[in-house]
């Protein structure tokens, strides 16, 4: 049965695959809730923004008013929460804003939604749910071994972790507290296509394509667990559809990598497929930096407990990665503009 489905930050990453996978893949309508900021970008929704069951409102997760306008008029079934500030290196010189949007916006976001569930009657009350959508960032850092799963303790380590661990916690307390009916995914790093400038791995093809530098912190040996943004919006759709009550889902891709090998690799998909004989071979352009405060050493995720809802990566990292810098080299007025305004240095 169709639903009515409230995605906030829609025009985001990874909120615009969820979106364009939900009117593609479902009869659900969905309305997008995005202020629209640096990471917010309309054309990532372009190929879907004619559909009759797209809606958008350009709104701050953080305006109780607007928020409580956003679920009278429409009236939603579900909610997918995915509206956050996320850049680690931008976390450090602005938290205030990290605080604003990833706590007090997920606050008032869980005041609306429950005093909306609250007066929904019979199945449709029964039925309603709200997913927070987070990071594994929020666990802190690994050493060589181990992983992050559903039951690893909270050790946020950097303002925007702890921001995210915070609205974490106000959803679980919404749970426990009021009754209202939750789940939590954490994912690991995503990449792919329409994946904001400022981010590692676009940041690497673009200032490669402009022959800039590569900013690589410390020495590259912090590993990550990539995950595409497909097999990310899939699984977020899973647990929505068949996720338990009140449980959270970790979601790797199972593709641990260390960061100097990531760009290294890009490096070799551009001398492929966007060769500069002249100039020889990208990685020439790597240029290792002063390592991040608080730089977490490894990332990596135990996605039993998803896979038990049949869902598993499908997108292997090495065919990812080079669709992704194709489609990099492909759509240059999509991230051109945004490069410009990012500014900052590359984050994982």
């Amino acid at each position: 049965m169709p639903r009515r489905v409230l995605v906030t930050g829609g025009a985001g990453f990874i909120g615009s695959a969820v979106v364009r996978r939900l009117i593609s893949n479902t009869s659900d309508e969905v309305l997008v809730v995005d202020k629209l900021t640096y990471a917010g970008n309309l054309s990532s929704l372009a190929e879907i923004s004619q559909e009759p069951r797209f809606l958008f409102l350009r709104a701050d997760i953080a305006d109780e008013p607007a928020m409580r306008k956003a679920f009278a008029t429409f009236d939603p079934d579900l909610v997918l929460h995915l509206a956050a500030e996320s850049h680690v290196d931008r976390s450090i010189s602005e938290p205030q804003a990290f605080i604003q949007t990833n706590v007090l916006g997920t606050c008032i976001l869980l005041q609306a939604a429950r005093d909306h569930w609250h007066d929904l009657e019979g199945a449709r009350r029964d039925g309603f749910r709200f997913v927070q959508i987070s990071t594994d960032e929020v666990f802190g850092a690994l050493g060589p071994e181990g992983s992050f799963d559903e039951n690893s303790p909270y050790r946020p380590n950097s303002p925007y972790a702890a921001s995210k661990a915070a609205g974490d916690h106000l959803v679980f307390a919404w749970s426990r507290t009021y009754g209202l009916p939750v789940l939590l995914t954490n994912g690991s790093n995503t990449f792919g296509p329409y994946q904001y400038p400022e981010k590692l791995i676009p940041r690497m093809i673009i200032n490669a394509l402009g022959g800039g530098a590569l900013p690589v912190y410390g020495a590259g040996e912090n590993v990550r667990d990539w995950l595409h943004v497909d097999d990310h919006a899939e699984a977020i759709h899973r647990v929505a559809e068949d996720g338990a009550l009140g449980e959270r889902y970790t979601i790797g891709g199972g593709a641990e990598r260390n960061n100097i090998d990531v760009v290294r690799k890009i490096c070799s998909i551009l001398d492929q497929i966007a060769p500069n004989p002249s100039q020889g071979s990208y990685e020439r352009l790597i240029a290792f930096v002063e390592d991040r405060a608080g730089h977490d050493f490894r990332y990596a995720v135990d996605s039993s407990h998803i896979h038990s809802l049949g869902w598993r990566p499908a997108v292997g990292f090495d065919e990812g990665l080079h669709d992704t810098v194709r489609w990099y080299c492909e759509n240059r007025n999509w991230w051109q503009e945004e490069a410009t305004r990012a500014g900052v240095a590359a984050d994982a």
